[in-house]
């Protein structure tokens, strides 16, 4: 009999219209697209559509009852995972060939979601082991909490958002103050006149025309370029390479016998996966990873010893800095959640990603 995972999803908002879906890929029926139907329980495999924006076949909205109530669900295994939530409106997704599933985006603004409140946390379940985090690498709406009580230690918990998080986000990105504050005025996306979410700038970028905050790290970059031409970058890759040490030759921040990195621009650093960040081949993984969180935190100035000597206290203290990530972490009751591709690089051992991982007895999962 193939593993499977009760799920308690609690609804605290104010709402009575709260629907919860579940997708990912199962991994005992060769990792093929999966959702829970509206039951909560019985897993649904689509067929292979012939046309693109294929309406699924299936009701996939489980309805999670009246605020304060709880609804218990039964996932398969399921890597890749990921739990919607929605307010008010159901969501809909849909299917191309292949299968592919085409999930709600907050970057096309034909999209049918594009104007409902909703949200989602990420999760893998497999082996009798669950890894789940909250996630703002593309925005930040509702607040979604996390409780994994495992089979041995203590109940792990990511609190999520301050009840006033979403508005604080956004006022913080509304300020006048900012640098190219026009630009990070645009991460607050409105509905009718309401602030609906907050974009990261990386999905910011891509909703409007790929223009904004183009040019807004090339001070810090030349300063960082200007030091390390004169000084050691030292990375704990924290892998089998151990610490390496790299420095400025000839325009490129050169780490001997592993690799080069060409002046990233600001869309590579808030992506973290463009331009000299491309590469993921051995070391240059843990490098990319741990260069393009210190660019995000603004720390490569002040730390040369990354990311081990870095310390939370100290991110974001250059007003060059990702500004989205800085507010987001201090709208966290706990501080934490992923707010860019990389941010579950420690910085001095201290989590900032927002994640429960372990052999679940328990495992909670609240809106609002």
């Amino acid at each position: 009999m193939t593993p499977t995972l009760d799920i308690q999803l609690q609804n605290r908002t104010k709402s009575n219209q709260v629907y919860a879906y579940v997708t990912g890929q199962a991994l005992d029926h060769q990792n093929y697209i999966c959702l829970i139907k509206a039951d909560g329980k019985t897993p649904y495999f689509p067929g292979n559509p012939s046309q693109i924006g294929t309406h699924l076949a299936e009701n996939c909205a489980i309805p999670l009852g009246a605020p304060g109530s709880t609804k218990t669900i039964t996932i398969p295994q399921i890597a890749g995972g990921r739990i919607w939530f929605s307010v008010g409106n159901k969501l809909t997704f849909l299917l191309n060939p292949g299968p592919a599933l085409v999930e709600p985006s907050v970057t096309n603004p034909t999209d049918p979601n594009i104007h409902t409140e909703w949200d989602f946390c990420e999760f893998t379940f497999a082996n009798n082991q669950i890894y789940a985090n909250i996630s703002y690498v593309d925005f930040v709406s509702l607040p979604v909490s996390l409780a994994l009580t495992p089979t041995d230690g203590p109940t792990q918990k990511v609190l999520g958002l301050k009840p006033d998080g979403l508005a604080t986000i956004c006022a913080g990105l509304e300020d006048k103050n900012l640098p190219c504050a026009e630009d990070w005025a645009k991460c607050v996306y409105k509905s009718n006149g309401a602030q609906l979410r907050a974009l990261s700038p990386n999905s910011a970028y891509f909703l409007n025309g790929q223009s904004l905050l183009k040019n807004y790290y090339d001070d810090y970059v030349n300063q960082v370029w200007e030091k390390y031409s004169h000084n050691s970058l030292s990375v704990n890759t924290h892998a089998e390479w151990g610490i390496v040490k790299g420095r400025v030759s000839n325009g490129k921040l050169d780490f001997p016998g592993i690799g080069t990195f060409d002046k990233p621009s600001s869309q590579d650093i808030f992506g973290c996966s463009t331009g000299p960040f491309a590469s993921n081949t051995g070391a240059l993984g843990p490098l990319t990873a741990r260069i393009t969180a210190a660019f995000n935190r603004s720390t490569l100035l002040t730390v040369d010893f990354q990311p081990d000597h870095g310390k939370v206290e100290e991110y974001y203290k250059n007003h060059i800095t990702n500004h989205y990530s800085r507010l987001v972490h201090k709208a966290n009751l706990d501080g934490r959640g992923y707010a860019f591709p990389y941010d579950d690089v420690p910085g001095a051992g201290v989590d900032q990603s927002g994640f429960v991982n372990g052999s679940p007895k328990a495992f909670l999962v609240t809106i609002g």
